[in-house]
């Protein structure tokens, strides 16, 4: 009796059946935790630091004066950057940065003090290698925070030995006062932006290959679909069965992941823990549908694996990490919007660093239970439509075989 029961039709019979096929196939078991866990560790290693410091420059110092020393000390003492390199001309300068030994140059002109301190405006120039954005960018905000606190400091001290009072010298330097409050990120760590939005990046592409690779198994051929369907008792337990196993494992590797991120790399979570815990859920299962949907539309498996990468690996540029959304093209915006990755990379950061309210973080979680909803309903009309097409070639058939 009992082994009578464990063979009957439904959900369970297929979900077991799953984590057997998961025990028989190591590729697809290292697919689905070995690659991405792999991937997140390499990633972790690359950006753990949280933001890059101490970058190489050049100075080319034709003054040599106490002024100019001051302006390199300064600059040095800053934690973007580090002078690394005194260089004799600007030709020995170019070929430092095209050797990539420092990520820029400090050219300090001739009589830079004696203008100075005559009330000229001598000019600093700054050569630094754009095409490395970041490291360019970087080694940039250094030395714009180091040349203008140099240049005050001598300015104040002018004004202050002439006999002006230290707070109209001070107001006169800066008669508009500006205050800057950079929000949510204002280290700019980059585990925070970029680490955060690479994982669910990396998940997307392993979750959509692997979901293709597991359905197109059993819905390659009539055969193996019709098994399926008679185990599960019906199409949504047979697909329930067949998903939840790569379900559970994709939440224990993106809390794997994310344990990292908020334990030991320090990502804040501002926000609601448990909201983030049902958009992640969203996102896995909207992925796997969309692997499940190629399955079903494209012959074979490996098609359909094929497909899914070249949809979901250049999805990080479509997201609006790297380039923002609202400046981007037509195609380039639509296309992230139909990305499950987009709208839980948007819950993600509005839960984490940003610390948004309920009201404004629904939105994205419910773009992702629509997609779900509606891809789910695309895969049930695919899968019936399946069955009914090999119906119908099955009846002709069997009237032959019964005529004969």
């Amino acid at each position: 009796m009992r082994v009578a029961r464990d063979l009957r039709p439904g959900f369970a019979l297929v979900f077991r059946r799953e984590l057997r096929w998961l025990r028989r196939r190591p590729f697809l078991l290292a697919l689905t935790t070995i690659l991405p866990l792999s991937l997140m560790a390499l990633l972790t290693a690359v950006f753990g630091a949280g933001l890059p410091t101490e970058l190489p420059i050049a100075v080319l110092d034709l003054d040599g004066t106490i002024l100019s020393r001051a302006i390199i000390r300064t600059a040095d003492a800053t934690p973007d950057v580090a002078v690394a390199e005194r260089v004799a001309d600007l030709a020995e300068g170019r070929r430092s940065i095209l050797a990539g030994k420092v990520h820029g140059l400090v050219l300090l002109p001739l009589h830079l003090e004696r203008d100075t301190f005559a009330g000229r405006r001598p000019e600093v120039v700054f050569f630094y290698n754009a095409q490395r954005m970041t490291a360019g960018n970087l080694v940039l905000r250094g030395i714009n925070n180091a040349i203008p606190s140099a240049a005050g400091g001598i300015r104040l001290a002018v004004r202050t030995a002439s006999g002006e009072g230290a707070e109209m010298a001070q107001a006169d330097l800066a008669p508009v006062p500006i205050q800057l409050h950079p929000l949510f990120n204002p280290t700019l760590n980059y585990v925070h932006f970029l680490l955060a939005a690479l994982v669910p990046s990396i998940l997307q592409v392993v979750i959509v290959t692997s979901a293709a690779y597991s359905v197109g198994v059993d819905f390659e051929t009539r055969h193996r679909f019709k098994v399926l369907r008679r185990l599960g008792g019906g199409l949504w337990p047979a697909i329930a069965g067949k998903t939840l196993p790569y379900t559970l494992l994709f939440l224990a590797v993106l809390g794997l992941a994310d344990s990292i991120l908020f334990g030991h790399l320090g990502l804040p979570l501002r926000g609601e823990s448990w909201l983030l815990l049902l958009a992640g859920l969203l996102f896995i299962v909207a992925c796997q549908f969309i692997g499940a949907l190629l399955a079903l539309f494209l012959r074979p498996a490996s098609a359909a694996i094929g497909i899914g990468t070249l949809l979901t690996a250049p999805a990080f540029g479509y997201m609006g990490i790297g380039f923002p959304r609202l400046g981007m093209g037509t195609f380039a915006y639509s296309w992230g919007s139909l990305l499950p990755g987009t709208w839980y990379l948007q819950a993600r950061i509005d839960q984490t660093i940003r610390g948004a309210p309920l009201d404004v973080s629904w939105r994205p979680v419910l773009v992702l239970a629509v997609i779900v909803l509606v891809l789910a309903g695309i895969t049930a009309l695919r899968a019936e439509s399946l069955r009914a097409r090999r119906e119908a070639k099955r009846r002709p058939m069997a009237l032959e075989q019964a005529a004969s």
